[in-house]
């Protein structure tokens, strides 16, 4: 009484009278309504305690149809109906529904025995089944799909609960929906009565954070399983795409020295390491470096060699010449013999970017932004090392360039990035990934472009876009 702040005039069900039915399973429902206008007619009742749990069956198989009605002496009445399959469900708990064959509730039940099943397939630990005990015993809800259909979910779920209740790869692809006609993101919450639209993208991939997301452990233990299965992909993509850079130095892997390198580096797990790589966290040019010098103080290959004479010196190669005087600037041309160069990717330089060279430990040079951010720290470790370098020619390579794109979440924001990108020459759009939270977006888009003018042609018209705020060259 104190939780609802209800008088105790308000307590209608001090007495009741439970009406019920000798009824045939096919007209169950329908006879229980006549007897409902039955009594309606001979009494008042008050519709705002009328309980319909025959249309929908609470989840536990509970069916009967509640109301409460003015009887004799003016007092408040309640009166239950249900037929005499009802009555054995409700006073003797779920085993009465198998003495019964063919019944309308067993679909019911077969729904709430299978979301046991599928708890338990997917869970990992006890927070499945903790997660499963707020589906049975927390207040339900009831939304409607765009065909009518009508589902129950647990109080609290969201839109992405939805979506994984319909289809996994719906889940999976999910990027937001629409809640009665109004545009909804995938954390809104659902309320009885809502119809629910779901909108997808193919671009979309489930996150670790979708877990804080969505409320039932139907959708939980499809998020955990659709994570498993990404994480295992990119790790087999980032160790073929590592084994053929490898191969394509002529380098032989071995799997000792491989193990010590992933060591070195810090992973406690292969998986974690080769997910890095997938991420591009890692610079794959700079894990076969630190491999071929863990390799050479394996096997002693680096050995100092006896003292030679200077006269008997000669000069390598132009790269030695060109480090003699700092003053000598390297000229970057794609037609560029005889040094070994390659751009880092650690700030992906492109045509026309202002760049300076650092000579790597096994004699090649990579290319790096003025602006990198590694450069402070490069310049005063390694000041000996640096190198002045300019582009030359026309250019006329595409170069990769990630940019990083915040504003106001819209339904159509995918599209129409994707519309501009089609417009532009020679520019080709290689991934996108938007994610959206609290009413904003944001995401990282990868193209293939040849130079500064155009990125900056690109990155004015991206601006143009009609809820975008802000976009960062990574």
């Amino acid at each position: 009484m104190k939780k609802q702040k209800c008088a105790f005039e308000g307590i209608y069900d001090l007495f009741a009278i439970r009406i019920i039915l000798d009824s045939p399973t096919q007209k169950e429902k329908m006879q229980c309504w006549q007897a409902y206008s039955i009594v309606t007619d001979m009494y008042q009742p008050n519709p705002k305690r009328l309980r319909d749990w025959i249309s929908v069956p609470k989840s536990n198989g509970y069916e009967c149809l509640h109301i409460t009605v003015l009887g004799p002496d003016t007092k408040w009445v309640e009166v239950q109906i249900r037929t005499e399959r009802m009555d054995e469900v409700a006073e003797h708990g779920l085993a009465a529904h198998w003495r019964y064959k063919g019944i309308q509730a067993e679909e019911g039940m077969d729904t709430w025995l299978a979301s046991i099943r599928t708890a338990l397939e997917a869970g990992d630990n006890l927070e499945v089944m903790t997660q499963f005990k707020r589906d049975l015993y927390d207040k339900e809800i009831y939304v409607f799909t765009p065909k009518g259909d009508l589902l129950k979910f647990p109080k609290g779920a969201t839109l992405l609960d939805f979506a994984y209740h319909i289809h996994s790869k719906l889940g999976n692809q999910c990027v937001g929906g629409k809640i009665n006609n109004k545009n909804a993101s995938i954390r809104t919450e659902l309320h009885s009565g809502d119809t629910v639209e779901v909108t997808t993208s193919a671009t979309q991939k489930p996150k670790q954070e979708w877990l804080n997301i969505a409320k039932s452990a139907r959708a939980k233990s499809k998020i955990r399983l659709a994570l498993k299965e990404t994480q295992v992909k990119e790790g087999v993509y980032a160790k073929e795409m590592l084994e053929r850079r490898f191969k394509n130095k002529k380098i032989e892997i071995e799997e000792q020295t491989l193990f010590h390198l992933i060591k070195h580096l810090g992973f406690k797990e292969i998986s974690e390491f080769y997910k890095q790589i997938a991420d591009e966290k890692l610079d794959v040019n700079n894990v076969i470096e630190t491999y071929q010098q863990l390799y050479n103080q394996t096997h002693n290959l680096n050995a100092p060699k006896e003292t030679e004479s200077a006269e008997k010196f000669e000069l390598a190669d132009e790269t030695a010449e060109l480090l003699k005087n700092n003053e000598d600037v390297l000229v970057i041309d794609r037609n560029l013999k005889g040094i070994d160069f390659s751009l880092s990717k650690c700030c992906n330089p492109i045509y026309g970017d202002p760049i300076f060279g650092f000579v790597t430990v096994n004699g090649g040079i990579k290319i790096h932004r003025d602006d990198c951010p590694n450069a402070p720290e490069l310049r005063k470790r390694f000041g000996y090392r640096i190198v002045k370098a300019k582009w030359s020619g026309k250019g006329g390579a595409s170069y990769s360039i990630t940019l990083r794109i915040i504003g106001h979440d819209d339904i159509g924001i995918v599209n129409n990035i994707t519309n501009v990108l089609s417009k532009e020459e020679k520019v080709v759009m290689r991934s996108i990934n938007i994610d959206s939270h609290d009413g904003l977006f944001s995401g990282n888009l990868v193209v293939l472009i040849e130079d500064t003018s155009k990125l900056n042609a690109l990155i004015k018209k991206l601006k143009n876009i009609k809820g975008v705020k802000q976009i960062a060259r990574l």
